[in-house]
């Protein structure tokens, strides 16, 4: 288990159903799909992608809710309908020019087993299969949808060296 990334991350690519949200799929009688997202794992996406991380959401489901929820929080990378999560991560490796090894990955679910064990750092929330437990490289303290995508996000801005500038801007100590 790595407690951190070995190297520098410059994308956080992220599962949805299980990771983003607590895996429940909630339609109404009309069918419409209904979400529930953390505000802190949202804050902690905002901050990243100010810190200059890519975020990218992929996702093995279509859904309207994710595309306003990514629109909400600036994502620009989205996969919907993507059973092929290590293709989607070699695209956006080579359209950002960046290894494989820059990249975290989170998923929870067996179909996200190939994408975690072929990025810098693959995680996983407590919830996740024992085989995808055993495969990555970090299993988050909080749980899916409550908070385990800003855990990941803090451990990144920290080693990458960016969490002390995020905390003196919400200080109002903006480094220039």
């Amino acid at each position: 288990m790595k407690d951190s990334p070995k190297e520098i991350i410059k994308l956080i690519a992220l599962d949805i159903d299980g990771i983003l949200t607590d895996g429940k799929i909630i339609l109404d009688s009309e069918g419409r799909e209904i979400k529930v997202f953390s505000a802190q794992d949202g804050m902690g996406i905002k901050a990243a992608i100010d810190a200059g991380i890519v975020i990218a959401f992929i996702t093995s489901r279509r859904s309207k809710v994710v595309e306003i929820r990514a629109s909400e929080l600036g994502v620009k990378e989205i996969y919907l309908g993507n059973n092929k999560k290590l293709d989607a991560i070699k695209e956006l490796a080579l359209k950002y020019g960046i290894s494989t090894d820059e990249i975290c990955y989170m998923g929870d679910d067996l179909i996200d087993l190939q994408a975690l064990t072929n990025v810098g750092w693959g995680v996983t929330v407590p919830q996740a299969p024992d085989e995808l437990k055993s495969n990555a490289d970090y299993i988050t303290k909080k749980s899916c949808g409550d908070g385990a995508v800003r855990e990941v996000i803090e451990i990144i801005l920290k080693r990458n060296g960016l969490w002390e500038n995020l905390i003196k801007k919400f200080l109002g100590n903006d480094i220039k």
